[in-house]
This record gives structure tokens, sequence and C-alpha cells, in this order.
């Protein structure tokens, strides 16, 4: 299998499996991982993602194997299905978590900032390394990296395609954590656990909001937030947590 989906305490670990070629994305691969995660939406079992890659790298990006076949619909047909990717992971009602070791590269840098967090291992390093086979960046690279760094640091990671090393992603605050390579899976499933363990249903419209608030204003924000607050009110989780602050014990959250 070149990928494979294991569940564990309501966290699906989603693992790149192609370690011999540093977990580069093949046709095959695109289906499974976007396969996987519209799985995973519709999976209330699952209440929190870890995508991560086998072996000592992350994903080297998409296998230059099988680029530039088919003409153009060919590569239109490519780039649909290397979108819809992007769009199941940065979509997901629920809180995913990048494990990133070695190498993430291309389209793989772009699928890991479509998570909700990236932690990285002290081996990890990142490029947009389109320039070196003459492409635009791909996955919403663009976008992804602009939200969290501004343009001008944006553009001068892309047009110079170098890499970016693990303590320099930590200081632009493109990785959340940095950790040896031993402790990264631990960790990780470590903040699922608790992310799996919150109010579901109240964390999947935190992730709306925070989806919403780069493209409105502050008062459409609000008209938003609105329709939401009232909503999350009526829930059995909310109920819950009132009771067991008012009972002074940890709620019992059921995504409900």
């Amino acid at each position: 299998m070149v990928l494979s989906v294991d569940i564990e305490n309501a966290t699906a670990i989603v693992t790149l499996n192609r370690p011999e070629k540093k977990n580069a994305i093949t046709m095959e691969m695109r289906i499974q991982l976007w396969q996987a995660f519209e799985d995973i939406a519709e999976n209330d079992e699952v209440r929190a993602v870890i995508l991560t890659g086998a072996g000592s790298d992350f994903c080297a990006g998409m296998d230059v194997g099988e680029m530039g076949g088919g003409g153009v619909p060919g590569s239109m047909m490519r780039m649909r299905r290397l979108h819809r990717i992007g769009r199941a992971i940065h979509n997901l009602k629920k809180p995913v978590i990048a494990a990133v070791s070695g190498v993430c590269v291309g389209v793989g840098w772009s699928y890991a900032l479509c998570c909700d967090l990236v932690i990285a291992s002290e081996t990890a390093r990142f490029a947009q390394i389109f320039r070196q086979i003459a492409l635009a960046p791909d996955g919403g690279a663009v976008w992804l990296l602009s939200q969290q760094l501004g343009q001008m640091r944006a553009k001068e990671i892309v047009y110079s395609g170098r890499m970016v090393k693990a303590e320099e992603a930590l200081k632009l605050g493109l990785v959340l954590e940095v950790l040896p390579v031993a402790a990264l899976l631990a960790r990780a499933k470590e903040l699922a656990a608790a992310f799996a363990s919150g109010p579901s249903l109240a964390l999947a419209q935190a992730k709306r909001q925070f989806q919403l608030a780069p493209t409105q204003s502050y008062d459409d924000f609000l008209e938003h937030e609105f329709s939401m607050q009232p909503l999350m009110s009526r829930t059995e989780d909310h109920h819950e947590g009132i009771t067991a602050f008012k009972e002074r014990r940890p709620p019992e959250f059921k995504g409900k």
C-alpha cells in the first residue's frame, strides 16, 4: 500500500508510504489520499487527524516520473486530482496535524500547510522547488504561504526555491514545535488526543471562523459568529461543559 490509515483513540493517522522514494506522490496516491480524507470526513468516530510520511521523510512532492503525459487534458486531470486533496485536507471539519520529518517540498509542503498545525523534527526541511523545473507553485502554496507570512517573505521563499530548515520554519511561524525525530509522532498523537477529547462540533465551528477571517470585514465576520454561537449553545457538549464546570470535574464531550 502506498498509503495507510490507522485509527487510534479517535485519531486517524494517515501515512504516505513510499519511503524508498521519499514519499513522492504518484497518481495512485492522489486517489488514495483524497479518498482517505473523504472517508475521515464521514467517520464520526474520528475526531482528529495526523498526516505524516513513512521512513525519514514527509513528502518529496509529486513523482516527476509521472509528469507531462497526456498533453493539456492530462495535465488538467492531474491538477484536478491534486487540488481536491488540498481541499479535502484544508476543509476537513476536524483538527489536522502534519508531523514532518526530513524532506517536505513542493506540493508535499502545500499539503502540510493545509493542516491546522505543523510540528517538525530537527531534520525537517521545506522548499517550494518549482522553479527548479520551471513550474509555478501548485497545491495553493502561494495562497497558504501568503496567509502565514505575508507576500514579501512568501515571494522570497518561492522565487529562490531555497530550503527552509526546521529552526527557521519555527522562527517564521510555519511550524509550531521542533522536536527530536524519535519524539515527533508521539507528540503529534498527544496533541491529536487532546483535540479528539474536545467538543468536536465547537472546534469545527472555530476552524470555520479561522477560514472565514482573512476574507471578511470585521462586521461580516461578526454576522457569521452571530449565527454560530446560538447553535453551539444548544449542543449536548455545551450543556456537559457547563455541568462539568459547576461540578468541578473534567467534561466528557461526545461531539453531540
